[in-house]
């Protein structure tokens, strides 16, 4: 039982980091076939838990996207990134703003 709740854990940070790169990087379920020589429907299916990617496949995936095979597996990659930007625009530029009032 806790190998399948891991593999689905696994298998939801891949599908949820696929879909943030894809969209973040502009590219459709279109265009991302294309670059991987797959057929639309793969990258939809892969998208929606109804079919497992090969080794090949996520290589392909990464390649197309720019990024290294291993960031696909990251736990939760978007929304770190989205955490990442919101603690740069809320935090650090008020602390930026903040040191250049002071000493400047």
């Amino acid at each position: 039982m806790l190998k399948i709740r891991i593999r689905m854990k696994f298998q939801d940070d891949f599908i949820k980091n696929l879909k943030f790169y894809r969209k973040e990087k502009h590219i459709s379920q279109e265009r991302l076939a294309e670059l991987c020589d797959c057929a639309t429907s793969t990258i939809g299916c892969i998208e929606s838990f109804n079919q497992l990617p090969s080794f090949e496949m996520i290589e392909k995936i990464a390649t197309a996207l720019d990024i290294h095979p291993a960031d696909l597996f990251l736990r939760n990659a978007s929304t770190t990134v989205s955490g990442a930007k919101e603690i740069l625009k809320t935090q650090l530029i008020a602390q930026i703003e903040d040191f250049i009032d002071k000493n400047l």
